[in-house]
């Protein structure tokens, strides 16, 4: 996924900063995804206040959104530095297409994963014979300096762990919960789950207690006893036992979590990195690349997609900065 904003902020994320009082409520603001005619996602990270959750940087959500008849998304091909993407959906499908030349459709319960590492370069849009209802959220993780620079890789995991008790379950995306394990390649410890709870019940989860967690409501909840509604993000921060959802109807959320990120890292548009001049070159990189293609560079070329590739929005007039991952408040 990429953010299409034209002027885009800048998106400091990382780092060891002031403590923040817990829960947090995070809400979301509206992003038109592919230009103006485009469907509205709601994003929740980075957050005025709070800007991550481990290394969970962005996280958006969107539907149920009727594309009956249209085009749906149709997101050209962009590039990623330093990050993974998270693809996740509720309902529809969408066609993942990248510069390492895979081709993958992803349906609801099927995780797509693409590790951009030094850089890699995507589109992703809504089939021609796409399903009526497009719903789902799409995430980064940001990686550590260590492995910034790893070779990008994509993974699809078709079949991820899922545990069912009587009040709901639990799909585990990325690391480990209630004794199921995802598949999929992380790179600091780091928790995606899906949950669901029946109608009227309420399901208590077994957390780590050195990770922080946020729960992203995708129907109206309570969390831990707070009212959540669809869309919004509740922090509960770190040291806790568990976490409790809970929902009139059925209930359905993403469980986010990780050990807090104590790295400053600047994400602007598509690129985390740690300093103005990285974002900059990569971002001088991909205009090389996208104007001539037999140039390429370390973006690659995505194939087979109908538009022309995203250009790169200006930088803005003051140099990027990395600041700390929560808002200094004092």
């Amino acid at each position: 996924m990429s953010n299409v904003e034209k002027q885009p902020d800048e998106l400091a994320c990382g780092g060891v900063a002031t403590a923040a009082p817990e829960p947090e409520l995070l809400r979301p603001r509206e992003v038109p995804l592919g230009g103006p005619r485009a469907m509205l996602v709601g994003r929740t990270l980075p957050n005025r206040d709070r800007r991550m959750v481990g290394a969970w940087c962005f996280a958006d959500f969107f539907g149920p959104a009727d594309i009956a008849g249209q085009a749906g998304m149709q997101v050209p091909p962009h590039p990623h530095t330093g990050l993974q993407t998270v693809s996740w959906l509720l309902e529809g499908q969408v066609l993942h297409r990248d510069s390492l030349a895979n081709t993958q459709l992803i349906e609801p319960g099927q995780l797509n994963l693409m590790t951009a590492g030094v850089g890699i370069s995507h589109s992703e849009e809504s089939p021609a014979d796409h399903a009526p209802i497009l719903h789902g959220v799409q995430l980064w993780v940001a990686l550590p300096e260590a492995r910034r620079g790893v070779d990008p890789h994509f993974e699809h995991h078709g079949d991820l762990p899922v545990i069912s008790t009587p009040e709901g379950s639990a799909t585990v995306l990325m690391g480990s919960l209630l004794g199921g394990t995802s598949p999929a390649k992380t790179y600091t410890p780091l928790l995606g789950a899906e949950l669901t709870t029946e109608p009227g019940a309420s399901m208590r989860i077994p957390v780590e207690e050195d990770f922080e967690h946020a729960v992203l409501a995708l129907s109206d909840l309570t969390v831990n006893g707070e009212q959540v509604s669809t869309g919004d993000m509740l922090y509960v921060g770190r040291g806790r036992e568990d976490v409790t959802i809970g929902a009139a109807g059925a209930g359905r959320a993403m469980l986010l979590g990780g050990v807090p990120f104590e790295e400053e890292i600047v994400m602007w548009w598509n690129f985390v990195g740690t300093t103005h001049d990285e974002v900059a070159q990569a971002r001088a990189e991909w205009e090389r690349g996208r104007e001539d293609s037999d140039a390429q560079g370390r973006f690659g070329v995505v194939r087979g997609y109908a538009a022309p590739a995203l250009a790169a929005p200006a930088l803005p007039n003051a140099a990027l900065r990395a600041r700390g991952r929560v808002r200094n408040r004092s």
